[in-house]
């Protein structure tokens, strides 16, 4: 068994148990259903995020690992208005963020479901004002079927108040969509449809006991399974569990043999890797990450393991931007090499690459602007692509766009 591993070897077991270096379908023949299916297996989770000014969160770590799909096609098997009889196989919680994770794993999180209906009623006061909304709600979801929010008729129904501007009834939903009272019931131009539970959850899965240690367990090996190799920092932060419940989890994996302790070379933390991960010889793979992937969302984790410092620029005023407004980190093989601020400009069907940087102190590749956009630029084609776009521009900034726009002529 290995006891031991260099940085390099963790780069790649992490990258060849997230589903890079498996090859990229391309616009002639894209990805199927069947491959979507597959890297939800394998990465567990997709999370969600509303910002639109290049792709949404969830869509790009697909495109990142299996190149060119539909879509289309991903909505219909997590956005689609599921039933307990015919109720597909994805559901979404607070999985990490907010998250599309497997069906069959609901039940795992019924632990933190009953935590926050607990700490919620503490520490809101709104909940506490409330119970005769969250009732009412309740109530009118059981006669109505699912809904979205401004679908929902009520004196409450206007967007007021400290959070996010929700009405009393978006607040109430989210709130009983924490509990595990609501769940959604698809999405329509990403705008969520709430329903009971019992509208859409099989019975089997809302009877299904699970208790919290064996939770953990669970939650703890699809971690690791996920990342092939991590700190217990690692493995908690993918589901956001708390260290407290991990360690014993971890100690009960490795006792079972689905854990094996190993040192990790230039880490100070013990590491732990999964029995059936890979150790790749090389990792041949060019994408653009979401700053939401599970590769760099822990953003210590991808400083550790990649050297690379990232932090997501919309909130930074932008005088003080340094990279961009919505940069992505650019993995090329088994290193991140830069990063790309991207927009789609749909009405004018542009693909804007609105900077791009090189990282400084990498290998001989990352030195080289010329060798970094040969291997870049088919990628970017392929996402203007993806994205319908017909045209990519470059806007001139960062120490990567002089390369890119001169690849981009050839």
């Amino acid at each position: 068994m290995v006891d031991s591993l260099s940085a390099a070897q963790a780069r790649r077991v992490l990258l060849a148990a997230q589903g890079f270096g498996r090859g990229t379908a391309s616009a002639a023949s894209p990805a199927a259903t069947r491959q979507l299916n597959l890297l939800f297996d394998r990465i567990r989770l997709l999370q969600l995020d509303s910002v639109n000014v290049f792709e949404r969160s969830h869509y790009q770590p697909v495109f990142a690992r299996l190149g060119h799909y539909d879509k289309a096609a991903l909505d219909a098997l997590t956005f689609r208005t599921p039933t307990p009889r015919n109720p597909g196989r994805y559901v979404e919680y607070w999985a990490h963020e907010a998250a599309l994770i497997p069906l069959g794993s609901w039940p795992l999180w019924r632990w933190k479901m009953k935590s926050l209906r607990e700490r919620d009623a503490e520490r809101y006061e709104w909940v506490r004002d409330n119970q005769p909304m969250l009732q009412w709600l309740r109530d009118e979801l059981a006669a109505t079927g699912p809904v979205t929010a401004r679908e929902i008729e009520h004196d409450a129904n206007r967007r007021t108040g400290p959070w996010w501007g929700w009405s009393d009834v978006k607040q109430g939903l989210e709130m009983l969509f924490r509990w595990g009272d609501v769940v959604t019931a698809g999405r329509t131009r990403f705008e969520r449809t709430y329903a009971l539970t019992e509208h859409v959850i099989p019975l089997e899965l809302r009877e299904r006991e699970v208790s919290r240690a064996d939770a953990h367990r669970a939650l703890v090996a699809e971690s690791a399974r996920a990342l092939g190799v991590g700190t217990a920092s690692d493995l908690a932060d993918y589901f956001r569990l708390k260290n407290v419940d991990v360690r014993p989890a971890i100690a009960e994996l490795v006792d079972a043999g689905e854990l094996v302790p190993v040192t990790v070379r230039g880490w100070n933390q013990p590491a732990w890797l999964h029995r059936d991960a890979r150790i790749p010889r090389r990792i041949e793979h060019v994408a653009l990450l979401s700053p939401f992937d599970p590769v760099v969302w822990d953003r210590k984790r991808a400083e550790r393991m990649f050297g690379f410092h990232y932090r997501i620029e919309i909130y930074t005023p932008e005088p003080q931007r340094q990279f961009g407004y919505y940069s992505l980190p650019v993995l090329v093989d088994d290193a991140l090499v830069g990063r790309i601020d991207l927009k789609t400009d749909r009405q004018a069907g542009v693909l804007r690459v609105q900077s791009a940087w090189h990282e400084e102190g990498l290998d001989e590749l990352a030195s080289s602007t010329g060798a970094l956009a040969e291997r870049i630029v088919p990628t970017l084609r392929e996402i203007a692509h993806w994205q319908g776009m017909s045209e990519i521009s470059i806007t001139g900034r960062g120490t990567l766009s002089p390369a890119i726009e001169t690849e981009l002529q050839r």
